[in-house]
């Protein structure tokens, strides 16, 4: 493995870590139970993407790093669709977006 091949690899998993940090913030941060969704949803999944792919890059063109990009390819499709589903059944169930108090007042003169 070169020089160049583990600092690529390095700096993706960092990038990643950072995404899901970001996410994690995002749950304790956020209003709602849908702006927490959303936040999680694509901060995870692209981070989860990184790290997968660092470590990719890091394993070279192996056996093992076909899997892992097969894993990037589930991830990538089933984390925004398992997510939009969690959010259209939360609405379903009468779960409401929370609004702002400039926004309630709006919406009561309607």
């Amino acid at each position: 493995m070169t020089d160049i091949q583990s600092i690529i690899s390095i700096v993706l998993v960092v990038i990643g870590i950072f995404f899901m940090f970001v996410g994690s913030v995002g749950i304790i941060r956020l209003p709602d139970f849908y702006a927490r969704t959303h936040s999680v949803s694509k901060s995870d999944t692209l981070g989860i993407i990184f790290v997968i792919v660092g470590l990719v890059i890091y394993e070279g063109f192996t056996q093992s790093s076909l899997k892992l990009l097969l894993i990037v390819l589930f991830i990538a499709l089933s984390n925004p669709v398992g997510t939009h589903a969690l959010a259209r059944a939360a609405l379903k169930s009468g779960l409401n977006p929370f609004f702002s108090d400039d926004e309630l007042k709006k919406e009561s003169k309607k």
